[in-house]
């Protein structure tokens, strides 16, 4: 069984990862480019270029951010969090005492943060555009994610993965939930962008629960051959996972079936599975 270990609260399970290993950039418009650089074990520190200017999600390590900023000769314009976990704003500090960027952030007292979101805003970034905040608590609680239309990109933290869902480590699972409804509710060209490289684990879960599910295969093949080839897993399409992602399939009999038959009793559409799958998941 392939496991990848979700960080801790207070970051235990870190350990730094050689600077050289290589980054996976996207071309979202003709100007502005998607970069997933490698930090720790398994997290991707999202970040968008634009003329000369950079926005980086969750900066978890600053040498990372720091040595591709360098390599690149970026301007860092922007910092934007989603929680208060240690993998995901250990160098918010020196980052932010270096380049002086504009930081934005939830509400949950994180040093650093100069613009505290609470979900509803619409922010506008000089050269990155219209950015939608969505509360969607749930891992923690107040974690908030980043929507860009007009690349459509979605940048959801530990709260949604491929063919998975965050643990509940403050929220409950009526938060988590709602929250992934939220997601699910955008457009199916949104490329969601986490912030780790669970897609296999997360894909053995899957299976169990939807055994038959063709388009679970296909994507289980296709995430096979980029592992094997050292890319990442990530960018993926939100209308691809809804065809997969169990925690997205609360409502299909299927996963119904196989939820009600792990928890023992019957069980309800929607929350109930749910709050079934994630139980199982804690302990697959």
């Amino acid at each position: 069984m392939v496991r990848y270990p979700e960080p801790t609260p207070d970051g235990s399970c870190l350990e730094t990862l050689p600077l050289s290993k290589p980054y996976s950039i996207l071309r979202t418009t003709m100007t502005m480019q998607a970069v997933a650089l490698p930090a720790f074990r398994d997290n991707y520190l999202w970040c968008l270029v634009h003329e000369g200017r950079a926005l980086v999600v969750d900066p978890g390590d600053a040498a990372v951010v720091e040595q591709w900023l360098k390599e690149q000769q970026l301007h860092l314009s922007y910092l934007l969090i989603t929680h208060h976990h240690a993998d995901h704003i250990g160098g918010l500090g020196e980052l932010l005492e270096r380049h002086q960027p504009v930081v934005y952030g939830p509400d949950e007292g994180i040093a650093g943060i100069q613009h505290i979101l609470r979900g509803g805003e619409a922010l506008s970034l000089d050269g990155f555009g219209h950015v939608d905040v969505l509360a969607i608590p749930g891992h923690t609680r107040a974690h908030i994610a980043y929507y860009l239309p007009e690349p459509a990109l979605l940048f959801c933290g530990d709260t949604l993965f491929s063919a998975g869902c965050g643990r509940l480590f403050e929220g409950t699972p009526a938060q988590m939930y709602q929250s992934l409804q939220s997601l699910a509710a955008l457009p199916d060209e949104t490329r969601v962008c986490c912030s780790h490289e669970y897609t296999e684990a997360n894909l053995h879960f899957a299976a169990v629960v939807e055994p038959d599910n063709r388009s679970r295969q296909a994507r289980s093949e296709e995430v096979a051959l980029l592992r094997a080839a050292g890319k990442p897993s990530l960018p993926v399409l939100l209308g691809q996972e809804r065809r997969y992602n169990p925690f997205l399939r609360c409502a299909v009999p299927a996963v119904i079936q196989q939820a009600s038959q792990e928890a023992g009793q019957a069980l309800g559409a929607g929350l109930a599975t749910f709050t079934a799958l994630r139980a199982w998941k804690d302990r697959f």
